[in-house]
């Protein structure tokens, strides 16, 4: 062989070499690091394992940084942790692009598309014992889980800590209440990341049945706003069979990490495989009106497994409820008494003359309901046990059945029955969630037997099992056990003083509102902040529907003689708007009656105002400042604005281009008045009719603490005759 046949042959060798070595790194990496964008392409996500195979991954929209690297694990009691040691097995991409139709919603039609990563990571060192973390990036934002195979080294661990981390990209605006196991009726404090710590004490006021987190913590779902305009909204989906997840807080780097709610001996969580974690959700625009139009959260959750729904209504109702808070002249109690048991005889406690719940009271709210078209009212204070229920970490305290003496239970539902009227059922627990749980099956039953469909459950007090806490397994497990098991009699659930919901309503549909934050019964008891309501819907309502009760009318509560100098911190026409910014398909008219009757005009909108709804359309908005929504009813040609701003005067921008083009329609305009203010003149206000279209613009003042409500008809030529266009 000559030498330039040596040469050729030598530099084949070393091409093979380097394409093998060039394939080798190329492999290297694949093994190590993905990334996949949204279909829309704005968000991209990279997953890698770092030194040490430790998992990481990092979050960019438009080019900009939305979570840096961040490392992803959780720690285990008494065996090793999955948290290094990792290497890539599998990967596995897939699309998804399908419609599907809530059974009550914002939306008649939510488009579920994203595209998924699946990573199957390995531990050599744990025999090959693995995990799958899983991945899914939306046009609004990304969700990811662990989840736990079945296999021979991994069947049953205890959760010591889960470390998913959210390295974010800088200082940014937050709106946040303090982390704490066992409420989340916190009012909002707005601050920069790195101003927390120094807040936090100011922020955690005292509450009922409170335990802050020792760790600088905040709830979810966390709302931000960056230096470059990116809104960020942090929280999670399909909460079942696991403890709620907090933010703790690492103020001066701008990192939060996950923290869970521990059980009563300080587990995180009890598994068995197959298994796996809530979703962790990122929500994401440069557009505030993105974040509340994000159906990420409803989208990650599983569908209902339901056969039947039509059970399943939206509920509009009034109740025997405000008068406690501000008349002076209620209460839940029958008796004088303040220690009893269930099985006292309670004919013969000592009457103390102001007890709510009646039957002669629940006669006229019925009354009520029927002449206004309300389909139901709610009724608490009915049942025995009130005399001694809060603050006694007390176990057997309701029964659920019995009702007090001056309650006739088949008279009530007789008389509703007659007037086309249902009852709310309301089963209070003291936080005894035991008793209640060997109570249900009964309490249900009772209420097939009277014609009960929905109840309104509470959560207020420390938990029983002692030790337990309201965001801990145990209880996440025990809310969701209660809801099934309603679904068995075909009742509907409204709960109260409850975790946070996650998206379970599309789980189960039956679950149809929850409390799970500060609302309307707080501005009897120091008030609410102008801004509450504009950051409520970029917080709280990001998980599901509120049942805020609003509709108060009497907002200077002073009013009632009672000695009280508290105001609810709006006007009347906010309350007005809150039925269509605080999406809820269980709304509250929650004022007392009488205040109802004295604004007719006013009232007519809440009378008219749909809960369920066929599209949605957020027009405006900024976290912490204003709202404006509009939304089409479910089925009828009618259409329904809500408009709301802080402490601060401003023109809502609204547009009428969903209205259907070519046709007019009549406009009922609710607005402040020039000289309305939320503690100045709340109730002044004007109802106009115009004639709008789909090319009609209006600029619409809102008072400080105030808003605007419109409703949109069609109507006749007739009808149309005389009115301003717009």
């Amino acid at each position: 062989m000559n030498f330039q046949s040596q040469k050729s042959l030598l530099q084949i060798r070393l091409s093979k070499k380097t394409a093998l070595l060039f394939f080798a790194i190329v492999s290297t990496i694949w093994l190590h690091a993905q990334e996949i964008t949204s279909p829309d392409k704005n968000l991209s996500l990279k997953f890698e394992l770092k030194e040490g195979g430790i998992p990481s991954y990092q979050l960019s929209y438009k080019q900009k940084a939305v979570i840096k690297p961040s490392s992803l694990g959780l720690e285990l009691q008494n065996m090793p942790s999955f948290l290094d040691g990792f290497t890539i097995t599998n990967t596995a991409q897939s699309s998804v692009d399908e419609n599907w139709n809530p059974v009550l919603g914002e939306e008649k039609t939510i488009r579920n598309h994203y595209n998924e990563l699946v990573v199957t990571l390995a531990q050599a060192k744990n025999n090959n014992r693995f995990i799958r973390i899983r991945f899914r990036l939306f046009n609004d934002g990304l969700g990811f889980r662990y989840e736990f195979p079945k296999q021979n080294d991994l069947s049953y661990f205890v959760i010591k800590e889960e470390r998913s981390q959210f390295n974010l990209a800088g200082n940014h605006k937050i709106f946040w209440i303090p982390g704490d196991y066992d409420t989340n009726e916190y009012a909002y404090t707005t601050s920069k990341i790195s101003e927390i710590p120094s807040l936090m004490k100011k922020a955690t006021i005292d509450i009922n049945s409170q335990w802050p987190i020792k760790e600088l913590a905040v709830q979810t779902p966390s709302m931000m706003k960056s230096d470059d305009g990116l809104y960020i909204n942090i929280h999670e989906a399909g909460l079942i069979n696991y403890p709620a997840m907090y933010l703790e807080v690492d103020a001066v780097n701008n990192k939060m990490m996950s923290h869970l709610a521990p059980d009563a001996v300080g587990a995180k969580g009890y598994m068995q495989t197959d298994a796996q974690s809530p979703w962790r959700t990122i929500v994401v625009s440069d557009k505030a009106t993105d974040i509340l139009a994000s159906k990420l959260i409803l989208n990650l959750n599983e569908p209902t497994s339901y056969k039947d729904v039509s059970w399943i209504k939206p509920v509009k109702f009034i109740g025997i409820w405000w008068e406690y808070f501000v008349a002076g002249r209620s209460t839940w109690a029958f008796g004088k008494e303040n220690n009893v048991k269930l099985t006292d005889d309670f004919t013969k406690l000592t009457p103390n003359g102001k007890h709510g719940a009646t039957t002669e009271r629940a006669k006229e709210y019925i009354d009520f309901a029927s002449k206004n078209g309300f389909d139901a009212i709610l009724i608490e204070g009915w049942n025995i046990g009130w005399e001694d229920w809060i603050n006694n970490w007390k176990e057997e305290v309701f029964d659920y059945v019995t009702a007090y003496p001056d309650f006739d239970v088949k008279a009530v539902h007789e008389y509703a029955a007659s007037k086309g009227v249902k009852i709310i059922m309301h089963h209070e627990t003291s936080g005894s969630a035991t008793n209640y749980e060997r109570r249900l099956d009964r309490a249900f039953q009772f209420m097939n037997d009277n014609g009960y469909d929905a109840v309104k459950t509470g959560y207020v007090g420390k938990i029983i099992p002692r030790g337990e806490h309201h965001d801990g397994q145990w209880m996440v497990n025990h809310y969701i056990n209660v809801a099934k098991r309603a679904a068995d009699y075909k009742i509907m659930i409204d709960s109260h003083e409850a975790v946070r919901p996650t998206g379970l309503n599309r789980t189960f549909p039956n679950w149809i509102a929850q409390e799970s934050a500060r609302g309307t019964e707080f501005e009897s008891m120091g008030g609410l902040a102008p801004d509450h309501t504009t950051i409520l819907p970029f917080t709280r309502l990001m998980g599901g529907p509120m049942d805020y009760t609003p509709g108060i009318f009497q907002t200077d509560l002073s009013y009632y003689g009672t000695g009280s100098s508290q105001r609810v911190n709006t006007t009347l026409i906010k309350q007005l708007a809150y039925y269509v910014t605080m999406y809820s398909p269980l709304q509250m008219a929650a004022d007392i009656p009488g205040n109802y009757e004295r604004f007719p005009d006013a009232f007519q909108f809440i009378k008219d105002v749909a809960v369920d709804w066929d599209n949605s359309y957020i027009l405006e908005a900024e976290p912490g400042d204003y709202i404006t929504i509009a939304r089409k009813a479910k089925g009828k040609n009618e259409w329904f604005i809500g408009g709301i701003t802080d402490e601060n005067a401003r023109t809502a921008n609204i547009s009428f281009d969903y209205l259907p083009a070519g046709k007019n329609f009549i406009a009922t305009i609710y607005a402040d008045a020039k000289e309305a203010n939320w503690n100045q003149n709340p109730q002044k206000y004007t109802v106009t009719k115009v004639v709008v279209n789909s090319k009609s613009k209006l600029k619409q003042y809102l008072a400080p603490g105030g808003g605007t409500a419109i409703s949109i008809k069609e109507a006749n030529a007739e009808e149309l005759k005389g009115l301003k266009k717009l």
